[in-house]
């Protein structure tokens, strides 16, 4: 006998449960059923597993009881991949149906375009615009991107992928730009830092001319990383910041500093339509399981046993927002007419040994839930502390909740246990 399927449930912070995300507002509705965006990426690419002693039909009854939960009755519109662990070899199907997407009157059908929309954060918006009914195309070159975050999409007749770098010009006719298109992780902005600073402002410089060209509404994903090491905390859009020009992290900092200059003299010169987000740690599925940020390597860690890193005393802080509180305050601030600066980030402050811990508390959860036991409690260890590092990092968001009547609805601890099991579920699949 199968176990029965538990439901996932998700509470928000007020206690209340979670069933979609998005609104409408500002004329615009971005609201979708989680089940339906879970249903993306909450799963393995690789659907079935072969092993040596199962039939491809017992493979199917055992795997689609484990992923029901995942798939909330979309099983339809799943792909039939097989991974043949034997061989170490992968039989790719493509899907046999696309979720199903709102149809919108050819008026209200907007027309965007999302640079690095094969990355984390542009993937998660693509899932959500192509739901809504709108029609999408995404320019990646798969530096840190990858195919597979949005191949169930690859064929619709609402979306087109383009494998291009924003260095170079892009033509194309839009009402509205994402530009995500940047590394964001320590050790992918720094692998090339030439290439990092370039990307910042020859991509931004690229995108705002397509923009001033076609009169489209350009949005441009910042960072938290323009205030630097801050010395205000926690830290308003009109801090000016604090950041070392010359230092490893630099060519990402002064980057994104250099790409809002040129954004705000195409607004004031040009009169193009701008919005600037400035972006606060964000986590969730889909995220690099080896870029290097706090989330994934705790989770990454704990999962497969091994000690958790943590760089200094633990005493730093962060503030970490889940990815569907982000996709909602972006598509906010597009459909706004707020032109300044937005901080989108969670104001809930943990030191990074207060957070470690609550990593190795929800693994041990979702390990227990699924009857894992492992030989040994994992560890916390302390490494020396990298240059230029942060030791705060909090936004102070009353302008989003003011202009966007945004605010962060997840919990930290609903966000890291469905991350924990996506990242389970891409061990399982051998892909991590």
């Amino acid at each position: 006998m199968p176990s029965p399927i538990i439901p996932i449930r998700t509470l928000d912070k007020n206690g209340e449960e979670i069933t979609t995300v998005g609104f409408t507002r500002f004329g615009f509705d971005s609201e979708v059923h989680l089940d339906v965006l879970r249903s993306l990426y909450l799963r393995p690419h690789y659907i079935l597993t072969v092993g040596a002693d199962d039939s491809e039909a017992e493979a199917v009854t055992k795997q689609e009881a484990q992923h029901a939960k995942f798939t909330a009755g979309l099983a339809a519109y799943q792909s039939k991949s097989i991974f043949h662990p034997a061989s170490q070899s992968i039989s790719y199907t493509t899907l046999s149906r696309f979720p199903p997407v709102r149809l919108l009157a050819p008026s209200a059908r907007k027309r965007v375009l999302v640079t690095g929309g094969a990355g984390f954060v542009g993937s998660h918006l693509v899932d959500r615009l192509m739901l809504l009914g709108h029609e999408v195309t995404v320019i990646d070159n798969f530096f840190t991107g990858s195919k597979t975050t949005v191949s169930h999409w690859v064929g619709h007749p609402n979306f087109e992928l383009v494998r291009h770098d924003v260095v170079e010009p892009f033509m194309i006719e839009c009402d509205q730009i994402y530009h995500l298109a940047c590394p964001a992780s320590p050790p992918h902005y720094q692998f090339n830092a030439v290439k990092t600073i370039k990307t910042s402002f020859m991509g931004t410089l690229n995108m705002l001319g397509l923009a001033k060209r076609t009169k489209a509404r350009f949005l441009i994903s910042s960072t938290s990383e323009v205030y630097g090491d801050p010395e205000v905390h926690p830290q308003p859009e009109d801090y000016w910041g604090h950041v070392n020009p010359i230092g490893p992290r630099a060519c990402y900092d002064e980057g994104k500093r250099v790409a809002e200059t040129l954004t705000y003299g195409f607004h004031r010169q040009d009169g193009v339509d701008v919005r600037v987000a400035r972006i606060f740690n964000t986590y969730g599925p889909r995220m690099n399981p080896f870029d290097g940020r706090v989330v994934s390597n705790f989770i990454v860690q704990a999962l497969k046993g091994e000690d958790m890193t943590v760089y200094g005393d633990g005493k730093q802080t962060r503030s970490f927002q889940y990815i569907h509180d982000l996709i909602d305050g972006l598509i906010a601030l597009m459909n706004s007419d707020e032109t300044r600066p937005v901080n989108l980030g969670n104001s809930d402050e943990f030191t990074i040994g207060e957070f470690a811990e609550l990593v190795r508390e929800i693994v041990e959860k979702v390990q227990e839930e699924d009857g894992v036991k492992l030989p040994r409690r994992v560890q916390i260890i302390y490494k020396p502390m990298p240059t230029d590092d942060p030791q705060k990092r909090r936004p102070d968001t009353t302008r989003a909740k003011q202009s966007l009547q945004w605010q962060p609805r997840w919990t930290v601890r609903m966000g890291l246990e469905e991350m924990v099991r996506y990242y389970k579920a891409k061990m399982a699949e051998g892909s991590i």
